[in-house]
């Protein structure tokens, strides 16, 4: 028996690392890391902003409340293009809207020292100007895995493009927090968005919308990717053609918006707030807060290159269906993070706290592998536009938890904390109750493509539809 050639794996693909598929997911870990350096930045430059030392007095005088209107402002915009970015996504692919998201996004940012200068008015509108830009991202990213992730791959594919989130979380706390206490807080904002354009340079360039684009992909691996997703449906539906009642009225799509919500409730308060509450309970200066504000995003982003390639194994040797195993990852993830966000509601010790937000967080990286991938399983034509409505009601949290913690937080006491915390438990309960009641890993019978359709598009093999 003849072997394959050296570059070419058992089943005639190139060897891993030389897959364009990974060379997509590896840029699109990149982009959710610049993606969420520009999103902590603030949170770390607010605290450098507004805090006196005893030799400098602070440059802006901005009230707890104010600071939590500030914070939550990128969500107004955010939760706007959502939906928007789903079905622009569906219609003419990914890349270009990502790429141009993130190009918004980043040249705000550097405009946002200048504005904070000129007015606090003018921050809160580049934000939500920001938020407009951002967030076509989420829902971007499904139209690309909808066109590159073959089914067995789509968890590790997804889920190691999502941690790149979190990656950025761990590494852009302690350098803002170093940037800010070395070289002054605007830095917080110049760096992370200069650093974006360079990613949105490469990323527009050099990745294909779909792998029939991709000039530098081979036939194996072309061809492996085509008949493993399949015939993906007619890509020139209308707005008023897509099976919206069968979408809105769907319990699993419904499953997967709730577990998104209650999953962004503890994580987004948290990424706004942890540097504030390391800062007036636990008494740390901003450069030890921001390097402990980012250990449970560092916990994560462990947990999520794991969890990935376990769920694909558990599901391509059935030990698990799909079904079982959306619900084991995602409804396990929250009990643990119900009871570790209640512990930390109630701990004593500085120790103690930063264990139990840790784990809190991290083990989050669970429900990632669950909810976040479970569109694709559901539906996967129709992936980008269920992201983004369920990341439309996932915004909420970002809007209503920082102004929650503000409003709760006013004299910046460990008993006001107990119940920022105590909620962020109690939402995540009810996130496993209902994903465990609701959830489905199975395609949905408004989401199956015609018999007629798949014989006429094996026969026709129309490139177009990959």
């Amino acid at each position: 028996m003849d072997l394959p050639p050296k570059n070419l794996s058992s089943d005639g693909q190139p060897s891993f690392w030389k897959q364009r598929r990974n060379m997509v997911g590896l840029f699109a870990f990149l982009g959710f890391f610049n993606v969420y350096t520009l999103r902590v930045n603030l949170s770390v430059g607010i605290v450098a902003m507004t805090s006196s030392t005893d030799t400098e007095k602070s440059e802006f005088d901005w009230s707890p409340q104010l600071r939590g209107t500030i914070l939550s402002s990128f969500f107004y915009g955010y939760i706007s293009t959502q939906l928007i970015g789903g079905l622009l996504g569906s219609k003419l692919g990914g890349v270009k809207l990502i790429g141009i998201g993130v190009l918004g996004t980043s040249v705000l940012t550097i405009l946002t020292p200048m504005a904070a200068r000129y007015s606090v008015y003018l921050v809160i509108f580049l934000r939500v100007v920001e938020g407009v830009f951002e967030g076509v991202v989420y829902p971007g990213i499904h139209a690309v895995w909808s066109r590159w992730a073959p089914p067995a791959e789509r968890t590790r594919l997804g889920s190691f493009a999502f941690s790149g989130s979190f990656v950025g979380t761990v590494i852009g706390y302690p350098i803002c927090g170093w940037l800010a206490a070395n070289y002054g807080w605007p830095s917080t904002f110049y760096v992370p968005g200069f650093v974006a354009i360079l990613w949105c340079s490469v990323w527009l360039t050099c990745i294909a919308e779909s792998p029939i684009e991709d000039k530098y992909i081979t036939k194996e691996e072309l061809m492996y990717i085509i008949d493993s997703i399949g015939p993906t449906g007619d890509k020139k539906l209308g707005f008023l053609n897509y099976p919206w009642k069968d979408i809105l009225t769907s319990t699993p799509v419904w499953a997967i918006t709730c577990a998104h919500f209650c999953e962004n409730w503890g994580f987004y308060t948290l990424l706004t707030q942890l540097p504030s509450f390391m800062n007036d309970v636990l008494k740390f200066d901003i450069e030890k807060g921001s390097l402990l504000s980012a250990l449970p995003y560092l916990v994560m982003s462990i947990i999520l290159q794991f969890s990935g390639f376990f769920v694909d194994w558990l599901r391509e040797h059935d030990v698990f269906t799909t079904t079982q195993v959306r619900k084991i990852f995602n409804c396990g993830a929250f009990v643990s993070q119900t009871i570790f966000m209640c512990l930390a509601a109630n701990s004593t010790s500085e120790v103690a706290s930063i264990t139990c937000l840790t784990l809190a967080v991290g083990l989050g990286a669970f429900a990632w592998s669950g909810f976040s991938i479970n569109p694709l399983d559901i539906a996967p034509q129709y992936a980008s536009i269920i992201l983004g409505i369920s990341n439309t009601f996932a915004t909420i949290p970002g809007i209503i938890s920082p102004m929650l913690a503000g409003a709760i937080v006013k004299n910046k006491s460990a008993e006001e904390w107990h119940w920022v915390f105590l909620i962020a438990s109690g939402i995540y309960l009810f996130g496993a109750i209902f994903y465990a009641t609701f959830a489905s890993g199975e395609r949905q019978p408004w989401a199956k493509i015609k018999t007629e359709e798949n014989v006429h598009d094996n026969k026709t093999f129309d490139m177009n539809t990959i």
